[in-house]
């Protein structure tokens, strides 16, 4: 007689697999997925603990398991991310929203007043993440975002759709600010560019290596990309106006910042005390 795969028996059984084979999170890991194979928020497996999964359910959640012990990351899996309060599809065309980069919605959003129209850069929006959780935060902002890969404006033109901003959020497929009209100012441009140093790419998990490498590679010193950004921002910028980075390299960014002639230039640290934010202002006019 063949034994009966409960919701309990599984999970277990999935966690202790997924801890031989040193996968990040074996038990959050395996609650997403059952989750999404079942239909059913995580919480909500733990009320139904003893209920049978069906031969077709666990046909389903063994395929997924392979896949992700092949290193597939979990969110392409499950086709979504969680992301400063809100669910964003995701997919092997953007790179996987951190909570870091949740620091750098908050910065952004700091200069910005709800009640007063503003004018906000997304460059190198990937998913959208940023420009749609700025957008909805901020009702009287108008956002614009660039990306250089047509894909990931796919999909960050369905997020905006999703979180019913896509009338706020104006996207232009390009390189850097390349795509965006001559003369447009903005009182905050921000951006996750990529920062990782090209040698440092095949040391990375092999779940991040899944990402777009686009999304990735910085360059040979890990800011070949913010170099070209901090320069043409600043033209760019309202009287004051905010420059907001995600970064790795804190001391060649500051430099980087105060050589183009940025004001208040900071460097802010993430949870794990890793400088992770750079801040620059434009010159204020008059």
């Amino acid at each position: 007689m063949s034994e009966t795969w409960t919701i309990r028996r599984v999970l277990d059984w999935t966690r202790g697999h997924f801890e031989k084979q040193d996968i990040d999170e074996p038990r959050l890991t395996a609650e997403i997925l059952l989750g999404h194979v079942l239909g059913t928020p995580r919480v909500k497996l733990y009320m139904d603990l003893d209920r049978p999964l069906s031969k077709d359910e666990l046909g389903t959640y063994r395929a997924l398991i392979q896949r992700r012990l092949a290193g597939e990351p979990t969110q392409y899996l499950v086709g979504f991310k969680e992301f400063y309060g809100r669910k964003f599809a995701v997919d092997a065309r953007v790179l996987i929203p951190r909570s870091e980069t949740e620091l750098l919605v908050e910065a952004a959003l700091r200069p910005l007043k709800k009640d007063e129209p503003t004018r906000v850069l997304d460059v190198c929006t990937g998913s959208g993440c940023i420009a749609v959780s700025i957008a909805a935060e901020r009702p009287q902002a108008s956002v614009w975002a660039v990306d250089l890969m047509a894909g990931a404006l796919e999909v960050a033109k369905a997020n905006a759709a999703t979180h019913q901003v896509d009338g706020r959020v104006t996207f232009f497929e390009g390189d850097l600010l390349g795509p965006v009209p001559a003369g447009a100012t903005f009182d905050v441009i921000v951006s996750n560019p990529p920062y990782v140093k090209t040698g440092d790419l095949a040391t990375l998990q092999k779940e991040v290596q899944k990402e777009p490498r686009e999304a990735l590679d910085g360059g040979a010193d890990g800011v070949r990309l913010i170099a070209r950004l901090v320069d043409d921002a600043l033209p760019r910028l309202k009287s004051g106006g905010l420059l907001a980075m995600e970064i790795d390299e804190g001391a060649a960014v500051r430099e980087l910042l105060t050589r183009a002639g940025y004001h208040d230039v900071k460097i802010e640290k993430d949870l794990a005390r890793h400088e992770r934010i750079a801040l620059g202002r434009a010159p204020v006019k008059g």
